[in-house]
């Protein structure tokens, strides 16, 4: 019944939104014997006239009071920190250096690409947004203009199994994430169980590449995750059912490992310049290594409370986390514990005896989860409570989920929550400014019946709500579960479920 719903709401969506595609230049299916794919224009998120009953900015503008935090070293095989992923650089911090908007006149503008929704997006060596977008047809790798969001180029890199039985809402198989390099090339997964190199050329046009087919590594009804690359360049592989391999470009030799039976991956990954990759399972925190040929090698592996259901909200009975990096010394992730999820921090480095530095509860009890990465704001760490969101539904006609956004810092001795704010944000990948010292988080209040959208900047010293700036009402403004980004030149980005929204100072 949930597929089936999303698919109706997917198609009302295309229907009454009415986006059209045009034909420019640049647009390829990527894939053999099948037309060219019109490159959507661009048009417009259609606003209501209900945003009329809903306050258009609250709060008052702020004055940039940068934050200090840990360095984080650059991987010579990714785009420069804060463009490379969703989570922006190998350490998963889901921070930028770059000041973001201070909520002086914000201006917000939008384009509508139909019923798609660019999760993941990076930024080139041209400052273009490319994104890896997912709809009912499938994933798309496309170039976006940072300014006024048209659609440069885009290209299918693999199609959807509708009849398989996968909710295309939160079937997160072969297109959710991927990584950008230092060439402005690209590594995506396939819903065909391959890794998929494509080119972003000075023009911004698309160039497929390479393609790597690992599905004779994966069981039959196995899919590929997330990708990632170490500070060898070796690329790393996740399936949804525990198998992780490594990748060589040059030689396309292939090693792989399997995690013990019935541990699954649903998140994405983070490296280290030691060596590490780290990754968290349906059951365990782990840190690998490469053997000299490649070999995924286990350096250490920690089991968390993973609960007893699949909380409302999350993809897996599980953590929600990719594993976030601070320093040379911490991993931090969010269990699936009860009644209150925690936020725990180990000690990463190899030869450590007690790793664990922390286990705190977080959140409001019996109603608490993120399936969002923590991020890295200073020694400290931000979670959002994306408890009770199952799917669109769940922020329509004024519903929304279970409110609240935390810090936990993290003491010499242990860690503590610094302030919890009562802010619902349903499942926006929350991004910091250490550049202004604001956390910005994608919020629903409860009780508007017009389903208002707000970008919403939370201090990071205080937990005090700054101010929030309205998108739009309706369901074509639900982010569902695509991040926070912001650009080179501090612009806000959030990705809908029908296209991407813009946000800056006037």
């Amino acid at each position: 019944m949930l597929r089936v719903a999303a698919e109706v709401i997917a198609a009302a969506l295309a229907l009454s939104l009415g986006v059209l595609p045009a034909a420019p230049a640049h647009a390829d299916l990527g894939l053999p014997g099948l037309p060219a794919l019109p490159t959507i224009p661009g048009l417009p998120i259609p606003s209501l006239p209900t945003d009329l009953l809903a306050p258009r900015f609250t709060g008052a503008p702020v004055t940039a009071q940068p934050l200090d935090a840990p360095p984080i070293p650059q991987n010579p095989y990714l785009a420069p920190n804060g463009r490379s992923s969703m989570h922006n650089d190998p350490y998963s911090s889901d921070t930028y250096a770059v000041s973001g908007p201070l909520g002086r006149n914000l201006q917000v503008s939008t384009a509508s690409y139909g019923v798609r929704e660019c999760a993941t997006m990076a930024f080139d060596s041209h400052d273009r947004i490319v994104g890896l977008c997912g709809g009912l047809e499938g994933f798309t790798l496309m170039v976006i203009d940072p300014v006024t969001l048209r659609a440069v180029s885009q290209l299918q890199l693999s199609q959807r199994d509708l009849l398989s039985g996968a909710n295309p809402l939160t079937d997160i198989c072969g297109g959710t994430y991927f990584f950008l390099d230092g060439q402005d090339r690209a590594y995506a997964t396939t819903t065909d169980s391959s890794i998929a190199e494509v080119t972003v050329n000075a023009d911004g046009s698309l160039t497929r590449g390479r393609t790597w087919p690992l599905a004779t590594h994966l069981g039959a009804d196995d899919c590929l995750v997330a990708t990632g690359v170490d500070w060898a360049g070796r690329v790393w592989w996740f399936s949804q059912q525990g198998t992780v391999g490594t990748l060589d470009r040059t030689t396309g030799l292939v090693r792989a490992l399997e995690l013990p039976e019935g541990e699954g991956i649903f998140n994405s990954v983070s490296t280290d310049e030691t060596g590490g990759v780290y990754f968290v399972s349906t059951h365990r925190s782990y840190r690998l290594d490469a053997a000299d040929d490649g070999t995924p090698q286990i350096t250490w592996a920690i089991p968390y409370d993973r609960g007893s259901v699949k909380k409302p909200g999350m993809l897996s009975q599980g953590s929600g986390t990719s594993p976030t990096l601070i320093g040379e010394r911490w991993i931090a992730i969010a269990d699936n514990a009860e009644p209150r999820s925690h936020v725990i921090v180990y000690d990463r480095r190899k030869g450590v005896a007690d790793r664990e530095h922390c286990s705190i509860p977080v959140l409001a009890p019996g109603a608490s989860t993120t399936e969002n990465s923590l991020v890295a704001a200073g020694e400290s760490l931000i979670i959002e409570n994306n408890y009770g969101y199952a799917g669109v539904q769940s922020t329509l006609l004024g519903k929304t989920t279970t409110p609240g956004v935390s810090r936990v810092m993290i003491d010499p001795e242990g860690c503590h929550v610094a302030w919890t704010n009562p802010t619902s944000a349903p499942t926006s990948v929350p991004k910091a400014s250490l550049g202004n010292g604001l956390v910005y988080v994608y919020s629903k209040p409860k009780g508007n019946l017009v389903d208002p959208w707000y970008v919403t900047a939370i201090d990071i010293r205080t937990g005090e709500t700054r101010w929030s700036r309205l998108t739009g009402t309706g369901i074509q403004w639900n982010n569902h579960y695509a991040s926070i980004y912001l650009g080179p030149d501090g612009a806000l980005y959030v990705a809908t479920i029908v296209g991407l929204i813009r946000v800056t100072d006037g």
